[in-house]
Order: C-alpha cells, then sequence, then structure tokens
C-alpha cells in the first residue's frame, strides 16, 4: 500500500513496534474475535469494532467519526470483507491524524528561523516531563543543536535535582536556582543565558500543579510575559507532556491545560507499558493538537518524533 511507505530507519521502526506491542496484541485480539466467522463488514461487526476502539482509549468521539468513515466505505464499495477491516482501519485513522498536521515529520528539528527556539514543558507531575525533557535535549543535540535547560519547576527539590541528572548525563547546561524560588525569574536567567551562548533552543522545565488552575494559570502567564523581555516572541512553543498509561485520565489533564494555557503541541509517554495506545489518537483528534513526540520505552534513545503513518502500521498491522 504506498501510503504507508517506509519512512523510518529499521531501528526506529523496530522500537515503535516493540513499545506498541500490548496495545497492538490487545486490540488485533479483540478484532479478531469481532470479525470470527463473518465474512463481510456488517453493522454487528462494526458494532463490536466501535465496542473494541472506545476500549483502546480511542475516546468516544474519536471512534464514532472513525466508524462513520468505515461505514462511507463499506457503502461505496457495496462489499467489504473482514479480511480487508483491518487495512481500512490504517488508511482512515492515518487520515483523521492528517486533519490535525499531526504526525507529518521523521525527524528531530527546530524551525530555522527562531533563534533560540524556546520550547515551555508543562504536564502533571509523575507523567514523565523530566525525563522527556532530558531525553529531547538529547535528540536535539544529537541532531546538532545547541541545547540550555532552564529548571523553572521550582516547587519541588526533585524536580531541579532531576534536571540536573539529565543536564549532566545529556552534557547540556542547565540554568536553575533554589527551590522556591520565582519560576518566571529562572526562565529569565535561562535566556539570557541561552542569548549570550548563542545558544539554537531553549527548553523549559515548568511546574503542574493542576489542582489549582487560576495559580497554575497566572504563572504560566507570568513565565511567559518575562520571557518576552528577552526573546520577544517567546514562548515558541508549548508542549504538554502525557501520560499514555493513564488512558482517559490523560485526556482530562488535556482538557485541564488547554483551559489554563495555550498548548501547541503533545508529547505522549509510557505507550510501551500499557495497551492503551489508541489514547494518542483521541486526544490528537479531541484537542486538534499536533502530537510531536511519544515515549516507546526507558531507554534514551526511546523518544521518537511522532509520525502518523509509521504510527499506524505499527498499532495494526
Amino acid at each position: 500500500m504506498s501510503f504507508f511507505k517506509k519512512i523510518f530507519s529499521s531501528d526506529k521502526k523496530e522500537t515503535l513496534d516493540k513499545g506498541l506491542e500490548k496495545s497492538k496484541s490487545s486490540f488485533l485480539s479483540k478484532l479478531t474475535k469481532a470479525v470470527a466467522g463473518k465474512s463481510k463488514v456488517d453493522d454487528e461487526v462494526l458494532d463490536n469494532l466501535e465496542e473494541i476502539l472506545v476500549a483502546s482509549d480511542v475516546g468516544v468521539n474519536t471512534t464514532l467519526k472513525v466508524i462513520k468513515r468505515i461505514e462511507e466505505r463499506v457503502s461505496k464499495d457495496k462489499y467489504v470483507g473482514t479480511e480487508e477491516l483491518n487495512a481500512i482501519l490504517r488508511e482512515e485513522i492515518a487520515g483523521l491524524l492528517s486533519e490535525t498536521n499531526t504526525g507529518e515529520s521523521t525527524e528531530f528539528d527546530i524551525p530555522k528561523n527562531k533563534k533560540p527556539y524556546v520550547l515551555m514543558v508543562v504536564g502533571v507531575n509523575g507523567v514523565g516531563k523530566t525525563t522527556t525533557i532530558g531525553k529531547l535535549a538529547y535528540q536535539l543535540k544529537k541532531a546538532g543543536y545547541s541545547v540550555v535547560l532552564g529548571a523553572a519547576d521550582t516547587f519541588r527539590a526533585a524536580a531541579i535535582d532531576q534536571l540536573q541528572i539529565w543536564a549532566d548525563r545529556v552534557g547540556v547546561p542547565i540554568v536553575k536556582q533554589q527551590m522556591g524560588s520565582d519560576p518566571a525569574s529562572v526562565a529569565f536567567d535561562t535566556l539570557q543565558s541561552a542569548v549570550s551562548q548563542n545558544a539554537d533552543v531553549v527548553i523549559i522545565d515548568t511546574a503542574g500543579r493542576l489542582h489549582n488552575k487560576v495559580n497554575l494559570m497566572n504563572e504560566l502567564t507570568k513565565v511567559k510575559r518575562v520571557m518576552q523581555k528577552v526573546v520577544e516572541d517567546a514562548p515558541h512553543d508549548v508542549l504538554l507532556v502525557l501520560d499514555g498509561s493513564t488512558g482517559q485520565n490523560a485526556f482530562e489533564q488535556a482538557k485541564q491545560f488547554t483551559a489554563a494555557t495555550e498548548v501547541t503541541s503533545l508529547a505522549v509517554t509510557k505507550l510501551d507499558g500499557t495497551a492503551k495506545g489508541g489514547v494518542v489518537i483521541g486526544i490528537s483528534d479531541q484537542f486538534q493538537i499536533p502530537v510531536k513526540y511519544i515515549g516507546v520505552g526507558e531507554g534514551i534513545e526511546d523518544l521518537q518524533v511522532f509520525n502518523k503513518v509509521e504510527f499506524v502500521d505499527s498499532f495494526f498491522k
């Protein structure tokens, strides 16, 4: 199928296949049962497919869109065999993801016309935010960019220490202050340092206290405002990190954060430890925010650029 031409290197594809193994085997075993004894896609098969997609954390709204697309294919083609269902699913879900301009990239890169390119990272504690920052710094450095980290999650001492460990591991500079310092002050210092070093990328870690949304909103707004004193259009990207293994809870976090601040891209982590990989499809579609990165393992190389064709191919093959 030309739509699913090979894009990733064999190593990257193997990592992706392995990372989505639980989601794929859970989905395919349910799908096999749903079409058992059936030769063509009929209403019963579609009802079963709807249940399976919802159970895979694709989400109700997105599932209904997918089912509608398949119904249209079935009515147009008059006869669709159950053996074709997997291929049709792959095509329709990849098509749905295309509508959010999500998953077009294959490499870790940044826009050439922004220097430094300022990335602000948000997300609740425990979703893999600091780890994602560390792995992203590693991948960008590997791609030839100079990176500076800013430890603006000053609410937890552990967050500053964790980011320091990643900075040391990756070999990139970090700007930090004491626990309890003003996050905006840390962000300001980080951008000043990055400008003086002529750095390509700045990644700012922020606190994720969602239980008080007003405070969070005020804090993130202040961080943005102060950064703009150094780089007038900063931040260029606000990346929300979500834990894919929490399924529907990830939807709720996305809803809360998009209400608290403008989120421009998503990273979905911990997909290797869960059968809930469908959450990537649902969140991308429902919030119309592009998924940029996915975490498919614990290794430093296991943060991947999200590519919809490769993802859907691994999920449904």
